[in-house]
């Protein structure tokens, strides 16, 4: 067994595949005062906006650095659905997105509430919704990757909704804050290397 560095201005992450292969027993579903909003075709800025403030905190930055014309056309296409959580005041304060595009499957692409929401029970209820959502005709499969710079309890709320883990990568990517995708500030549980060392 051996460690291997990882150089400065690089973020190393493992990363979990979950995947459900039975539709959940019907249960009742939690509440909560937010509510799902559908983005029917999003414009790629306020898409990215969403996603910013929902992801930065976890380091969510691949479709921050995607070309428009890429964003545009996965955001554009029918199996792509796309909602916003929605608080009582009409703020944005979380997303779902749901990808449809491989026969009998659902990828649970983008599911997250902004960090100010965290432990309230708000995750049991898009959650729920999620997988209501996902678990359309036709669909056998479903499927979510989380990893080490998500919340710490992502992968346990995955589990305690019936996701089997089936896969484990380790991924490495440039830190999205030493290129200035993401300000320096952002997921601070996750601290930048001192390039000087």
């Amino acid at each position: 067994m051996g460690l291997i560095p990882v150089e400065p201005g690089e973020v190393a992450t493992i990363v979990t595949s979950l995947e459900m292969t039975r539709r959940p027993r019907p249960a009742p579903m939690p509440e909560s005062p937010l509510r799902l909003v559908r983005w029917e075709r999003p414009g790629v800025d306020r898409y990215r906006a969403l996603f910013r403030r929902v992801g930065g905190p976890w380091l969510w930055f691949s479709r921050l650095v995607m070309a428009d014309d890429a964003l545009t056309a996965i955001l554009n296409d029918a199996r792509v659905r796309v909602w916003a959580v929605v608080d009582r005041a009409g703020l944005e304060v979380g997303m779902l997105e749901l990808d449809d595009r491989s026969a009998g499957a659902c990828e649970l692409s983008y599911v997250g509430l902004i960090p100010e929401l965290a432990g309230q029970g708000h995750g049991r209820w898009l959650m729920a919704h999620a997988l209501a959502l996902a678990w359309g005709p036709g669909v056998t499969r479903v499927w979510v990757h989380t990893c080490t710079l998500d919340h710490p309890r992502a992968l346990g709320v995955y589990r305690r909704s019936g996701f089997v883990a089936y896969q484990r990568t380790i991924e490495t990517f440039a830190d999205p804050r030493a290129t200035g995708i993401l300000p320096a500030d952002a997921a601070p549980h996750y601290p930048l290397l001192d390039k000087r060392r």
